[in-house]
């Protein structure tokens, strides 16, 4: 093999120009079918139209002298020339159409049959008129030669009959309707006859049915045609329902019976399939004495027959089962279990040592419809747990379930998956037996099982948690112990395909994990792979749904380094990034953290990052911060955020003087209009703003109590710590000397006591904290807990302690009631509602606790 080059210049010698025209010569070969294609004068003179003429002349022409498109296009306009002039189009253009559609081709008629039935739908006409001249005509065509068409005219016939009066359908069709189902008719009209006779079952009243309608059943249920019999079988569902549950149980059950037990597979197929849905129709003696043992003898003799057989069955199985559950002796009920476990498993026990091609390519069908069977057998799971008692899933079933969620096949895994969330909700406290389960579809090797499990991936885990508490597992981990290794694989795969929507919902999905995950684990595991996705994914959907979890685990995040590093990088990587496509998404993150966090916290951090992207380089990047300064207005509070105020009025007045590109500046000219409208809260409740400072002041009290379990946390590390070291001390004094243990065992007791006594009782008060502070970080998270009353805050030492001991009980009165519940200052001098300004120096005044605590201790210790 030699290299090929390429040069830049052609070379026109004698031994390379003939390669050249060979070259030139083979185009013009493909280019000459367009050309032939191209219309002559002389046709483009027989499809031009006078433009004067009106749309009903110009239909009536081209339906007389056009040609077949132009036919076919008036055919299609019919619905539009009835809402403009139904009484000349019914009066010229439809005589043209019934004269046409005698010698039209298949797309005529199909575009006709689907006109026709707009025409219906849209009442552009009395039903009377409708009938008096649409209908002949789509019975005349009822029996084209083209079976498509024969169908789409069906299709609007038995639409038309639903519409119809009585007495137009007994003249019109029911009675002509006889002849058409003798044997001396063609097969197609008999056939069509049966589906009319369906259809008319629910029109009239029972002894019609029974005296004009019912013989002509009979006939076509013993027609010589199996076709005939097929579709008669499957229309006596729509029969039984109509006649009632006595001539059913009279007329319909015997020829079904009969039918059961015909010669052709295709007949007994849609008996049996017919008699399982009519199971609500029968009483418990027919079910017991007549389908029962019809049922017995289909399945003993379903591996015998044809797999089209076993397909249909295993589809039907579940309702089946549930059906006639009632009826079922110990061994009937065993005996049906055993042989759904049978048909679950169908083809994998199964080897083939033959090497003759035929044989092979019979083997590749049976083993799509043995995969078909198992498919079948994923799908109705859900009733089969319930038919054997969620109870005894682990026994009977749960072996059955392993197999078909490793099933080697992608259909079958898929319908598991989906299948998976209803197994979860039928197990509910037993839900801790398939999590392994739930562990190999996560990681399945397809993409499309991850999809259809991630779609209730939320509801899954939840029932998984709870189900693991309620079962008596100590950690919410211990009942997935793989959950987190396996959704980190999950998005990687789902990161690294081509398939970007199913990575998007994965990771709106994942934001359910904060109450599903530990802080710190969401922290190191997924937090940082969100900011990863939005500054390297190049998808904006899927940097959105990243941005917006990112969000959602730092409201969520329970430590305040945690958190101040996250907002750091987020205003360091993205607000201040090189590309200006970072700094879009920076303005997308912060319209979420306008959503879910307070605004008093957006205040805080984001305002100004904000207000500097008006002096972005990018048009683009200024235009999207227009739209978005409305928002960013919204978020202030007057008088505490006066100056900042000050400095969103200041960026607007440099953009309306200094903004030369035209479009950031009509923008800007139209955003200033919408901000002189917009009226700011105030730091107190007002009546048109009432709900949204409600909303906001549970989301800034969410934020406080986040702090508050952080320093309970805090102290109570530290008072572990002093308590161990001074166990330490003491023990080893004793251990040196015995004497002067005793005394100072004595002197401690003198000296300690009422330290001990106090610290005892902090130890307390700080372990109710705690534990309201863990179920905070439990309950909070999920939805139905995020109406939280507004925690009491104080600016002062003494009263910040007294009111964290008034916040506990009133928060754990939240906790019980989902309703906002407001606490007036007339109640007690520790609960009011904050200011946004003191809720914004909520981390200093933590940070002046903190440091009291450690001299306070650090004098205990020297005492």
């Amino acid at each position: 093999m030699h290299p090929v080059i390429f040069f830049s210049r052609m070379d026109f010698s004698q031994s390379n120009l003939f390669g050249y025209i060979e070259d030139l010569q083979e185009l013009t070969i493909i280019e000459r079918p367009v050309r032939r294609s191209l219309k002559t004068p002389e046709e483009i003179e027989r499809l031009t139209v006078d433009e004067e003429l009106s749309d009903i002349e110009r239909a009536v022409y081209l339906l007389s002298s056009g040609q077949d498109i132009q036919g076919t296009s008036v055919v299609a306009n019919l619905p539009a020339l009835m809402r403009q002039n139904p009484a000349e189009t019914l009066r010229r253009v439809l005589p043209k159409i019934r004269e046409v559609l005698h010698v039209a081709g298949v797309e005529m008629q199909l575009t006709a049959a689907v006109s026709f039935l707009t025409v219906l739908q849209e009442e552009s006409v009395s039903i009377h008129t409708y009938s008096h001249s649409f209908l002949h005509i789509i019975l005349q065509n009822l029996e084209h030669r083209d079976a498509g068409v024969s169908n789409a005219w069906l299709e609007t016939l038995l639409a038309v009959i639903e519409a119809l009066p009585k007495e137009t359908i007994r003249h019109e069709i029911l009675n002509p309707l006889v002849s058409k189902a003798q044997l001396s008719q063609t097969l197609q009209s008999r056939l069509v006859s049966c589906k009319i006779m369906g259809k008319l079952a629910n029109k009239f009243e029972a002894h019609i049915i029974k005296r004009e309608i019912l013989p002509l059943v009979k006939s076509l249920c013993q027609d010589v045609e199996y076709e005939v019999r097929t579709c008669m079988c499957r229309q006596l569902e729509h029969i039984a329902k109509g006649i009632g549950t006595e001539l059913t149980k009279t007329v319909v059950l015997p020829e079904l019976v009969e039918l059961a037990r015909d010669e052709g597979s295709s007949v007994r197929l849609a008996a049996f399939e017919t008699l399982v849905n009519l199971l609500d129709v029968f009483d418990a003696d027919d079910r017991s004495q007549t389908v029962l043992p019809l049922v017995k003898s289909f399945c003993e003799k379903s591996f015998k027959a044809d797999e089209s057989i076993l397909v249909s069955l295993s589809f039907h199985l579940g309702k089946l089962c549930n059906g006639l559950y009632g009826i079922f002796t110990p061994e009937q009920h065993l005996r049906f279990l055993e042989f759904y476990k049978k048909l679950s498993t169908l083809g994998l026990q199964q080897e083939n040592g033959h090497n003759d091609n035929q044989l092979q390519l019979q083997t590749l069908e049976q083993e799509k419809k043995y995969i078909s069977v198992r498919k079948n057998c994923a799908y109705n799971f859900p009733a089969m747990i319930v038919f054997v008692d969620p109870k005894n899933f682990h026994l009977e079933l749960y072996s059955i379930f392993f197999c078909l969620c490793h099933d080697p096949e992608v259909p079958v895994r898929y319908t598991m998956a989906i299948s998976f969330y209803e197994v979860a909700k039928l197990l509910n406290s037993g839900v801790y037996t398939i999590h392994k389960e739930l562990v190999t579809l996560l990681q399945d090797e397809s993409l499309e099982v991850l999809d259809a499990l991630v779609g209730h991936l939320p509801e899954i885990l939840e029932l998984m948690t709870n189900g693991g508490e309620n079962s008596g597992s100590e950690s919410k981990l211990l009942s997935i112990p793989d959950l987190i290794p396996a959704l980190t694989t999950a998005e990687q795969r789902a990161a690294t395909s081509l398939k970007w929507r199913t990575h998007e919902k994965l990771l709106q999905k994942y934001a359910c994990l904060p109450h599903i995950i530990p802080s710190d684990q969401i922290y190191y595991r997924f937090l940082h792979r969100m900011l990863t996705i939005i500054l390297t994914n190049n998808v904006l959907p899927v940097q959105k749904a990243a941005a917006r979890t990112l969000c959602v685990y730092l409201r969520y995040n329970r430590k305040q380094e945690q958190r101040h590093e996250v907002i750091q990088k987020l205003i360091e990587q993205l607000g201040q990034g090189k590309s200006y496509w970072n700094r879009l998404r920076f303005l997308d993150t912060c319209e979420f953290i306008m959503e879910l966090f307070s605004k008093s916290f957006f205040c805080k951090y984001f305002f100004l990052p904000v207000l500097e992207l008006t002096h972005d380089p990018v048009a683009n990047v200024r235009m999207k911060l227009c739209y978005l300064l409305p928002k960013v207005k919204s978020t202030l509070k007057i008088p505490t955020d006066k100056h900042l105020l000050q400095q969103l009025e200041l960026c607007i007045r440099k953009l309306l003087c200094q903004e030369k590109d035209k479009d950031v500046l009509t923008i800007v000219k139209r955003t200033v209009l919408e901000l002189d409208r917009m009226e700011i809260s105030v730091d107190a409740f007002q009546k048109r703003f009432y709900e949204n400072d409600l909303l906001d002041q549970e989301k800034e009290r969410q934020e406080h109590l986040l702090l508050e379990m952080e320093q309970f946390e805090k102290e109570k590390q530290q008072n572990e710590g002093r308590s161990t070291n001074i166990n330490d001390k003491m023990f080893e004094k004793k251990r040196r000397d015995s004497k002067t243990s005793s005394v100072l065992g004595k002197s401690i007791t003198l000296s300690v006591p009422g330290s001990s006594s106090s610290t005892s009782a902090g130890k307390e008060d700080k372990k109710s904290k705690l534990v309201r502070s863990q179920s905070f970080s439990t309950q909070a998270l999920h939805p139905k807990y995020s109406n939280i009353d507004k925690c009491p805050n104080k600016s002062s030492a003494t009263g910040y302690t007294s009111s964290v001991s008034g916040m506990g009980k009133s928060c754990m009165l939240s906790f019980s009631d989902d309703s906002f519940r407001t606490h007036s200052t007339g109640n007690s001098g520790n609960v009011a509602f904050p200011s946004s300004c003191s809720s914004r120096n909520l981390f200093n005044s933590a940070d002046q606790k903190n440091n009291g605590n450690k001299e306070s201790q650090s004098r205990k210790m020297s005492m």
